[in-house]
C-alpha cells in the first residue's frame, strides 16, 4: 500500500534522523487504528537520495511481519529507485535490534547487491525513538558477512523476477502514454479505461 506523503515530505535524505522525522509520522497515523501490529515500510530513493515513495509492504503479528524480496523491491524496481531504507516498527515500544531483524536485513541487501538496487539503511522505530543500522555500523559488517551471496535457482529467479517488473513498468508506461493522447483528442475516461486497461483513478491523474 502506497503512504501519501506531503510535497514537504518528499526530501532529500541526509541521514537517518530525515527518515525517521517523516516514519515517526506514518506511525503515529497508523497507529491510531492498528497499535498493536508490526509494520514494515521500505522507503525508495532516486540516486540523488531524495524520496520516490514510502511503501507499506507488510501488516504483522505483534512481535513479527513476514516480507519476501519481491514485496520488498518490486515498488522500487517499479518506479526506478535506485537506493531503498527499510523501516518497521515493534509495538513493544523497544527499538532495540533483534536477530532476526539483522539476518533480515543481510538477506536484503544481498538481493539488491543481485538486482543493483542499493539497500542503505534498516531504522526500527517506535513513537519516541529509532534505530539505525547504519548509524550502529550494522549495514558495513553484513557487507563482509559472507551470508546470503545469491547463487544458482534463486539468482536466475530474482533475475527474471526484476526482468518482469520492467517489462510490466514499460507496459504501464505505453498505456498511460496512449490515455494522454487520448484525452488530448476527447476521449471520455469510460472509453480510455477500456481500451488501455488503466484504472480511472489512473486516468483522471493524467
Amino acid at each position: 500500500m502506497n503512504v501519501r506523503l506531503t510535497k514537504e515530505q518528499k526530501i532529500k535524505v541526509l541521514n537517518s534522523a530525515d527518515i525517521y522525522a517523516i516514519m515517526q509520522q506514518v506511525l503515529l497515523r497508523e497507529n491510531k487504528i492498528r497499535r498493536n501490529q508490526e509494520h514494515f515500510w521500505v522507503v525508495g530513493l532516486n540516486h540523488n537520495n531524495k524520496i520516490l515513495f514510502v511503501e507499506l509492504i507488510g501488516l504483522g503479528a505483534s512481535n513479527r511481519v513476514n516480507a519476501d524480496p519481491p514485496d520488498v523491491f518490486r515498488m522500487a524496481i517499479y518506479k526506478l529507485a535506485s537506493k531503498l531504507i527499510l523501516v518497521h516498527n515493534h509495538p513493544s515500544g523497544t527499538h532495540e535490534a533483534t536477530d532476526a531483524d539483522i539476518t533480515f536485513t543481510d538477506h536484503m541487501l544481498k538481493v539488491g547487491k543481485l538486482i543493483k538496487v542499493e539497500v542503505l539503511d534498516h531504522l526500527v522505530i517506535t513513537e519516541t525513538n529509532y534505530t539505525s543500522f547504519a548509524d550502529q555500523g550494522v549495514m558495513d559488517e553484513l557487507q563482509k558477512s559472507g551470508l546470503f551471496e545469491i547463487m544458482g535457482p534463486e539468482k536466475q529467479e530474482l533475475e527474471q523476477f526484476k526482468i518482469d517488473t520492467e517489462k510490466k513498468r514499460a507496459e504501464k508506461e505505453k498505456a498511460i502514454s496512449i490515455a494522454k493522447k487520448m484525452k488530448d483528442k476527447g476521449f471520455d475516461d469510460e472509453t480510455i479505461k477500456e481500451l488501455t486497461g488503466l484504472g480511472l483513478k489512473e486516468i483522471g491523474g493524467i
